[in-house]
């Protein structure tokens, strides 16, 4: 017979094991002898504390090690990688021709046309004009568009619509809106600098559809006052109240206003259609909501319509907005309101730009760092609250009219910004007598396509508790308001990942039949039960917070084998493997300590297969202190454990 060896080098012979007084049949046929030596679980190399916990600490922030390129470089080639890290402009500027420019020059001129009627709707212009250099010099995509966002204006409205009221203080409303920006830049660029990005992994997908959805109806719904011509109109965000407003105001209906809302809205959403149905007339979409504030504005002024009953927006200021940073506004009054709209706005905001560039970076296969980005998207608004503009991201429509445009870089936000600046200096009193309801409708057409239906219904095809967070997200905005709806889908999230550590999945597994692969018998019913074993599997870390479920469990199963009162296949084995379990705590010692000792009471053996590097650490660590798991308690796989264990017990048996 071939030598056996256990976990260190292991024995030969039965020395040191009970003996077994029953014969273990119906095994699967594979004995040693067929299988070779029996292979030692080798301990991880040794480390001291300090290395782990760089190691940790690695993994942790630095996941994509992002100075691997300085290794080995000359001090001068280090400074201008390290120059080219911080401003990733220094990348494609000394390359750029007058190829890329001609591109960038219609990408350009193509999301400016978007961003200007946009901007009259509920944006300061500012804020297509400062954050957009900004994130030219610092921004890691070629095609993230920045600029202000619907979500990031409704939750910034709602939340500072608490405290103060934008048509009774409009002064002290700015001031509120400007350090809010500023206080969601600093969150960001924090994020950014000390590798927190995954802070935001805590918004899921199924969250953000939900979330989406629900701002995309609230918003819209808010529009009900301009394209009904509605004057007396409720500044609550909730669908009740909203829908009581408009029908307690019905004789405040203007049937021109509606009239000409809704032949604008059909045209935008005409237009819209047909450049997600044909993506080369993606320029359709772009250019409708100019071309409608053009065209409803012409109208508007030949026909006077604002003589009936079709309101306009009225004398715009020409000019470059003042700096800001003397509105900055700190007063302990307000400061716990502005920080707190900062922290939401700015993980919103970020979670959007983030998600949008990865998303651009993976169709043209480049890499975006999600870190930088943070960074570029937290200083484009700290700069931005200091020159009048309140949060801004990279807002997906924006963005995809830039990538379809045919953008290289990001010049196509530089272009973008001088067209705005132009527009600010000069052309501004062309908007005198551009219709609400048209600002209204392109709004509609802006926040229509947040409202991602096949995204839910993938969601509820592929995990129905996804989908319970989608809805809880989406029925929580509309219901209740922004910042609930966000938290309770957060909060729903976080109670599921709760659940599944302290409820890890945990099973029975079988032999296939003429194989040495062992599964769980639920899943594959080819599966067989081993008689005279009790094999199980954990599929996640064992800690304080699972151990007491995983001893009933585990014990639960033990008595229900040992109560079968089967003779022919009486438990003599308790195999747990530990393949699936990357991490231990004490609490998770001391609960295979427990299960040894329980196990034992009962005139059984517990064996552990595979441990991983860290749990086979620790178990060494419990055996310096006392002798708990012997050598022949451990192997590597659980095909060689009921094998040898096998062996052992038709050698015992006289």
């Amino acid at each position: 017979m071939v030598g056996m060896s256990g976990a260190y080098g292991g024995h030969n012979g039965s020395e040191g094991r009970q003996t077994k007084e029953a014969v273990v049949v119906g095994a699967p046929e594979m004995g040693l002898g067929a299988m070779g030596v029996v292979h030692k679980v080798a301990p991880p190399p040794a480390q001291s504390t300090a290395s782990k916990m760089k190691g940790k600490v690695k993994e942790t922030f630095f996941p994509d090690d992002p100075f691997r390129s300085f290794k080995g470089q000359p001090q001068r080639a280090k400074f201008l990688l390290a120059v080219k890290y911080l401003f990733p402009v220094l990348e494609w500027a000394p390359g750029y021709s007058l190829s890329l420019f001609k591109s960038d020059l219609i990408a350009g001129l193509t999301i400016a046309s978007l961003a200007i009627p946009q901007a009259c709707t509920t944006h300061p212009l500012n804020s297509s004009f400062v954050p957009p250099l900004v994130y030219a010099v610092l921004g890691s995509s070629r095609d993230l568009a920045v600029g202000p966002v619907s979500i990031a204006s409704l939750i910034m409205g709602s939340m500072l619509r608490q405290a103060v009221s934008p048509s009774a203080e409009p002064t002290l409303f700015l001031q509120l809106a400007f350090t809010s920006t500023l206080f969601a830049g600093v969150v960001q660029a924090s994020l950014g600098i000390l590798r927190l990005g995954f802070i935001i992994d805590f918004l899921s997908k199924a969250t953000l559809v939900g979330f989406m959805a629900g701002a995309a109806v609230i918003v819209s719904l808010q529009q009900l006052k301009a394209l009904l011509g509605i004057v007396h109109f409720t500044t609550q965000m909730g669908i009740v109240p909203v829908m009581a407003s408009v029908f307690q105001h019905t004789n405040e209906w203007s049937w021109q206003t509606i009239l000409m809302g809704g032949c604008f809205l059909v045209l935008l959403l005409t237009a819209r259609h047909v450049s997600i149905k044909w993506p080369k007339f993606f320029w359709i979409s772009a250019c409708a909501p100019l071309a409608s504030v053009i065209v409803s504005t012409l109208l508007v002024f030949l026909f006077k319509a604002q003589n009936h009953g079709i309101s306009i927006i009225g004398q715009l200021k020409c000019g470059l907005n003042r700096p800001s940073w003397d509105k900055l506004l700190f007063d302990p009054t307000y400061l716990g309101l502005t920080m707190k709209t900062g922290l939401v706005t700015g993980i919103i905001s970020l979670t959007e730009g983030v998600a949008v560039g990865r998303t651009f970076a993976s169709l043209k296969d480049y890499q975006v760092d999600g870190n930088k980005e943070m960074m570029a998207i937290g200083l484009m608004n700290v700069v931005g609250s200091c020159t009048s503009c309140y949060v801004t991201t990279g807002a997906f429509s924006r963005s995809a009219v830039n990538h379809n445009a045919g953008c290289k870089t990001a010049m196509s936000n530089v272009i973008m910004a001088l067209t705005v600046m132009v527009t600010l200096l000069f052309l501004m009193p062309l908007f005198v007598y551009t219709p609400n309801v048209v600002l209204g409708a392109i709004i509609i057409a802006a926040v229509i396509g947040l409202i991602d239906l096949p995204a839910a219904y993938h969601i509820w095809k592929m995990d129905k508790m996804d989908f319970l967070v989608c809805l809880c997200a989406f029925a929580g905005v509309i219901f209740i308001s922004v910042q609930e709806g966000l938290a309770i889908a957060v909060g729903i999230s976080i109670f599921r990942v709760l659940m599944q550590i302290t409820r890890p999945r945990m099973m029975i597994q079988g032999n296939i039949t003429g194989t040495d692969i062992y599964r769980n018998l639920h899943q594959y019913k080819e599966a067989q039960r081993v008689p005279g074993f009790l094999i199980l599997t954990v599929e996640a870390p064992i800690n304080f917070a699972n151990t007491n479920y995983l001893n009933e469990r585990t014990k639960r199963w033990i008595e229900d084998e040992s109560s079968s009162g089967n003779k022919q296949t009486e438990l003599r084995f308790v195999i747990l493997d530990l393949s699936a379990v990357p991490a231990i705590d004490t609490s998770g010692i001391a609960f295979l300590i427990d299960l040894k000792k329980t196990t034992e009471k009962r005139g059984l053996e517990l064996v552990l297969v595979n441990p991983t590097g860290e749990v086979m650490e620790k178990i060494q660590r419990a055996n310096n202190a006392q002798d708990h798991f012997r050598p022949d308690c451990l192997y590597l796989t659980t095909g060689e454990a009921i094998a040898s264990l096998s062996g052992f017990a038709k050698m015992a048996t006289p």
